[in-house]
């Protein structure tokens, strides 16, 4: 068996092309479901917003570079999980959090924003990161990977996609309210399908290394969630909002670390194993935590946010 740093899983260029699509359509749904208000939000809760913006773009690096040392992982491994923690959050978040009974307004409205800085922060975040660590800085200057370049393709895929559905919403309210539920779910399931028919395709590789990343996976994205709570707690948040943060830091888009790992990295096996996890192991670990949580009203919640099921 390869080293899983050796090792190059199979994509065509046809089902990337496709998988860029379905992202893209992922971003319009996301925005379809945004308001101007959600950004005007931000003004109201401006504390809230900064804690989770911080917990996700500075903390979890962070915490993520860390454990890759204290893991001791191979350098494609410590790549794929520092990539998926600087990617931003899906808008399952909102979805999760609603069910978590936390702070939805607050959700929805860090997805938003979150979406938007990613287009920059994202591509320098990573090459900062991975460039520190001492041994995926090698593999990853082998690489030679143009932050510049990564930006592009963001905006292509998020930003692009984004502005169009916050104008579609903004320009066409009633075809939106119609269109926005089905077009968040067909998106939602073409990119599950996407990440599925990844692993599907390369399945014999997943046997042999989804062992060697499961640990570091179910860990990083226990991690994730930690991170986001204990900083709205230590900033002082109500628990309505800390589980708002939690969810939005623990769910990232795995999807968009696949497209990445797949344009820019050759599908290198570590990487995408690792998304390729990801992409349901967060989603499980969130639904989980999410209904433990919408079991019990949480502190700070309005009073009808406190008295529903």
């Amino acid at each position: 068996m390869l080293p899983v740093d050796e090792i190059r899983l199979n994509f065509s260029p046809a089902s990337l092309m496709l998988l860029n699509w379905v992202l893209a359509f992922l971003m319009f749904g996301i925005a379809l479901d945004t308001r101007l208000e959600d950004f005007r939000r931000v003004a109201r809760m401006p504390w809230a917003m900064a804690v989770g913006i911080a917990a996700q773009f500075i903390v979890l690096p962070a915490v993520t570079f860390v454990l890759t040392l204290a893991l001791q992982v191979g350098p494609s491994i410590a790549l794929g999980m520092i990539l998926v923690a600087c990617c931003p959050p899906g808008n399952i978040s909102n979805i999760l959090t609603h069910r978590a009974r936390g702070n939805v307004a607050l959700s929805v409205s860090m997805t938003a924003i979150s979406n938007a800085i990613s287009i920059v922060v994202m591509p320098l975040n990573f090459a900062f990161w991975g460039a520190l660590h001492p041994a995926a800085s090698g593999l990853l200057k082998t690489i030679a990977l143009d932050p510049l370049e990564m930006v592009g393709h963001i905006v292509a895929i998020i930003g692009v996609p984004f502005v169009l559905g916050l104008w579609c919403a903004h320009r066409f309210p009633r075809a939106t309210a119609r269109l926005k539920k089905p077009a968040r779910i067909a998106s939602f399931l073409a990119l599950v399908g996407f990440i599925v028919g990844a692993i599907a395709g390369n399945w014999r590789f997943f046997l042999d290394y989804v062992g060697l990343v499961l640990l570091a996976v179910a860990l990083h994205d226990a991690l994730a969630f930690a991170t986001g709570y204990l900083c709205a707690r230590l900033t002082g948040l109500a628990d309505y909002e800390r589980r708002a943060v939690a969810i939005e830091v623990g769910i990232r888009n795995a999807g968009l670390g696949l497209v990445l790992i797949f344009s820019f990295f050759g599908g290198l096996g570590g990487m995408a194993v690792v998304a390729g996890v990801w992409g349901f192991w967060d989603i499980i670990a969130g639904l989980a935590l999410a209904s433990l949580w919408g079991r019990k009203a949480p502190a700070g919640a309005p009073l009808a946010q406190a008295a529903g099921a």
